[in-house]
């Protein structure tokens, strides 16, 4: 488990965790960003996900965070990247007018609709 220095954890709270068999990773001292990309892909996947969905049992969960991961890499927009995602460039623009008067849009759901994504059919 990766945390931070903060007070609050005190050595009876890494020996709880060392009898459970977790190992404790302190982050550096004073670098308050150094779990920040991760800190946001919880949020994200949070805010996305699993605040819309009820979690029956592990295994529905871990199947719930493939499919998210897969969406999150594959398909999902990102601001940073030019809204590509991570895995997949984005097509090239379209300037030709009559192409866009007729473009045919097909939406594929993921996990009942709780995720969409949009495509040019081909």
């Amino acid at each position: 488990m990766i945390r931070d220095r903060d007070a609050k954890f005190i050595a009876a709270f890494d020996a709880v965790l060392a009898d459970a068999g977790v190992q404790v990773v302190k982050t550096g001292i004073r670098i308050p960003r150094m779990n920040s990309i991760m800190e946001r892909w919880i949020q994200t996947c949070r805010r996305e996900l699993l605040d819309r969905t009820l979690i029956w049992n592990q295994r529905h969960l871990l199947h719930t965070l493939r499919e998210f991961e897969t969406f999150y890499n594959e398909h999902r927009p990102h601001r940073a990247l030019g809204q590509a995602a991570p895995r997949r460039l984005l097509p090239d623009p379209i300037s030709d007018q009559a192409l866009i008067a007729r473009l045919d849009i097909r939406r594929n759901d993921r996990l009942g609709g709780v995720l969409r994504e949009y495509q040019h059919a081909a």
